[in-house]
């Protein structure tokens, strides 16, 4: 397998696993879910993992879908690099 190709998958499963766990800390600073206090700058950790994405609009959709954007996008350079068989 490819370094690079490698090196790209790792980096898409380490955002990926960051993306997951920003939009837990989202979830339970929204909603105040497990006594947590409502707070309204709870999304702040899905900004730089949505750079440059989240850039070109504002709103809730934009900061919860530019992160999954930069996953996808690893992921499918890391497929493309990876030599076939």
């Amino acid at each position: 397998m490819n370094t690079l190709s490698k090196l790209l998958g790792w980096a898409a499963l380490i955002v990926g696993l960051l993306y997951i766990l920003a939009l837990g800390l989202w979830l339970i600073g929204t909603y105040g879910l497990f006594g947590q206090e409502r707070d309204p700058l709870s999304a702040v950790f899905l900004i730089p993992l949505g750079l440059p994405w989240n850039q070109w609009g504002e709103g809730l959709a934009v900061a919860l879908a530019a992160p999954a954007a930069n996953v996808v996008i690893l992921w499918l350079l890391s497929a493309l690099l990876r030599p076939k068989n």
